[in-house]
């Protein structure tokens, strides 16, 4: 076979591809030289994923999700795409094509991180809440009090018309579906506040009541739309705008995507968004045939290879058992770094080869590994993971987002730059096996744990990139809204079987730090400690003297077998019933019921649901079938406590007899 480096690419590859990193990059492509690594120039991997869906469109050329790394170069890209068209090299290529549904408005399923939101909504999980939801609020100036709530109406009903998940609705038994536009609230419209008159008192309590509100109750897409957008008009010109928006129907893409959307509608009363040629019932469908295909197979036997292997969570000390917290809200830490530090830092990783999101994840292992005593530990990522099978594929809104396991360890005498590069190449060698979600890996691991406590209850998320990759400008002006003032923005995150996220986005041209948490489990001090140690680590990145330095680690690999109650060691609850058949009809009636939902024979009473094969999923439609024909029926959280025959026939009892 021919070396690839002896294998030139043709002019008309060369160029179009030079063309796509252009566009990608808002770069003159006369001025990409050959040698030059995407990442150097300032891509990410999010703009990777939109390079190769435009490669596929372009040059009808379909690239492994292990090929668009960020550290290729363009000629390597360009000699690849040569010998992929000539048949010349075997790929290990996405093995479906996206197709749109003859009916737009069928049913179809939720993906593998909305179950998890939506199980959460029934109370299945520890640290749950009635809403997966996010909500922010944004000062306005310079507002037309007489245009503002007119044009914002008209901009929601076009962009609901634009994008249809703003339609969607989700119903009992876990499934999703696309409303007409003609139906019944199938639009949603906006509330708006006009506080002109009002005196200060009653002004700062009613504000205060919306942010109270949409923090803690969130739009419920079971029941109406996963939207809901507010005004509040206020004196001399002045505003806000609050957004909630449901977890189970948009991800933290399509938030970005939404707001710059409705700006764009908002300013203009005849603008017009570009037409999408699919949407996210769409993209789930045609993602639904990879389970039955090669590449997503190998993807599950790589993860399954790893669980046996893998780390508890961080040993962080708790103040209460998560099972018994009922937290309302997560609270927040947050610091920004200044536009001059956020490019410092671009540059300082492109200067190492790791991307910021690589360099921020190796911050926050540092930082956990201070927090806990120890350096090896099991991090969630949540994953902007929208695979290129579509050109549009960026521009639609959907929760489109996953997760991924990710196993850190942190080597002892290492400087950060050599800790970076690791937690680089984590990364790329986990994103390169994303056909099988995080979700799906939870699930295995928990079931091989024999538990059903979180198995990442600690999120690292990183969005660095998002507004490039999303491919325009954030808006600062939205005709009669107003100008939008970023520097006075509140939000609030609420995610289920989440005890501490760590979360890094751009806001204009800043950087933000965010903590978010629930504040009933952790010591108040050690939350600030921590997330003031990471914001100096990140600052010293950003000047350049963290990089070169030797990292303070812990000496302990693990964490102390008696350090108490922490993430990494939860007390497990239930108690395994006594094999056998089963004893009673009400067992009878729960093991046949879990053989027509599971396909496969349940002869012992003492059988686990998920053992069988179920998942949380199955389980809420497990609950609903058992309500038709019992008067009580358990909660979800119940039922996974003890998900076995006995142990959902002794909670109806139990329920029956309260």
């Amino acid at each position: 076979m021919t070396p690839l480096t002896e294998s030139p690419a043709e002019p008309d590859v060369t160029a179009e591809l030079n063309a796509i990193w252009g566009e990608l990059l808002g770069l003159d492509p006369a001025e990409i030289a050959p040698d030059a690594s995407f990442l150097r120039l300032g891509g990410d991997s999010v703009l990777a994923v939109r390079m190769s869906a435009l490669v596929r469109k372009r040059l009808a050329v379909e690239l492994a999700l292990s090929d668009v790394t960020v550290e290729i170069t363009l000629a390597a890209l360009a000699d690849l795409v040569a010998r992929r068209a000539a048949g010349g090299a075997a790929v290990r290529a996405l093995p479906v094509e996206i197709r749109r549904r003859a009916d737009p408005e069928a049913a179809f399923p939720l993906m593998p991180l909305q179950q998890g939101y939506f199980v959460g909504q029934h109370d299945g999980w520890e640290l749950s809440y009635e809403s997966a939801h996010f909500y922010g609020d944004v000062g306005l100036t310079n507002v037309d009090p007489e245009e503002a709530a007119e044009a914002l109406e008209d901009a929601l009903q076009r962009l609901a018309l634009h994008q249809p998940m703003l339609r969607a609705r989700i119903t009992a038994d876990g499934s999703q579906h696309i409303l007409p536009p003609d139906a019944p609230g199938a639009i949603p419209l906006p509330r708006v506040y006009d506080l002109r008159e009002a005196d200060d008192a009653e002004r700062r309590r009613t504000l205060a009541n919306i942010r109270h509100e949409m923090s803690t109750t969130g739009p419920n897409p079971l029941a109406g739309p996963g939207i809901d957008i507010r005004l509040s008009l206020l004196p001399g010109g002045r505003g806000r705008l609050h957004t909630a928006m449901s977890l189970l129907t948009m991800d933290g893409w399509s938030a970005t995507l939404l707001n710059r959307e409705l700006l764009v509608l908002a300013a203009d009363w005849n603008a017009v968004l570009a037409p999408l040629e699919v949407d996210f019932g769409d993209y789930v469908t045609s993602l639904d045939r990879l389970r039955h295909t090669e590449p997503w197979s190998a993807d599950r036997d790589w993860w399954w290879e790893r669980l046996d292997d893998a780390p508890p969570p961080p040993a962080l000390s708790l103040r209460a058992d998560p099972r018994d917290v009922r937290p309302t809200t997560m609270g927040t830490r947050e610091a920004r770094l200044s536009p001059e530090r956020w490019t410092r830092l671009r540059e300082q990783c492109a200067e190492r080869g790791v991307t910021p999101s690589a360099a921020m994840l190796a911050a926050f292992g540092v930082v956990l590994s201070r927090w806990a005593g120890h350096r090896r530990m099991l991090l969630n990522s949540l994953q902007l993971n929208r695979l290129p099978l579509h050109p549009d594929i960026h521009r639609v809104v959907g929760a489109f987002a996953a997760t991924m396991l990710l196993p850190v360890e942190l080597g002892t005498g290492r400087t950060f730059a050599e800790l970076a590069t690791a937690a680089h190449r984590l990364l790329t060698e986990s994103t390169a096996h994303n056909l099988v979600s995080g979700v799906e890996v939870s699930r295995e691991l928990a079931r091989r744990r024999g538990t059903t406590r979180p198995i990442g209850p600690v999120v690292f998320q990183s969005t660095l990139g998002m507004d490039a990759a999303v491919g325009e400008a954030q808006a600062a002006s939205a005709g009669p809204l107003g100008d939008l003032e970023f520097a006075d923005f509140y939000h609030q995150l609420r995610t289920p079987q989440v005890a501490l996220e760590v979360r890094f986005y751009e806001m204009l041209d800043e950087m933000a730090i965010v903590f978010s948490l629930v504040e009933e489990l952790f010591d108040a001090g050690e939350v600030d400690g921590a997330h003031a140690g990471l914001v100096r680590l990140v600052e010293s990145l950003a000047d350049g003297a963290g990089w070169d330095q030797v990292v303070d680690l812990p000496a302990a690999l693990d964490a102390a077998e008696d350090s108490g109650t922490t993430l990494a060691r939860l007390p497990e609850r239930g108690v395994s019933p006594e094999a056998g058949p089963p004893r009673d009809e009400l067992e009878q009636r729960i093991s046949l019921l879990w053989e027509e939902l599971l396909g496969v024979p349940v002869l012992d009473r003492a059988a686990a649901f998920f053992t069988l094969g179920g998942d949380s999923l199955l389980a809420v439609r497990a609950l609903a079938r058992l309500a038709k024909e019992v008067e009580s029926v358990p909660s979800v959280r119940d039922f996974l406590d003890a998900p076995t025959v006995a142990g959902l026939a002794a909670a109806v009892r139990a329920r029956a007899g309260r």
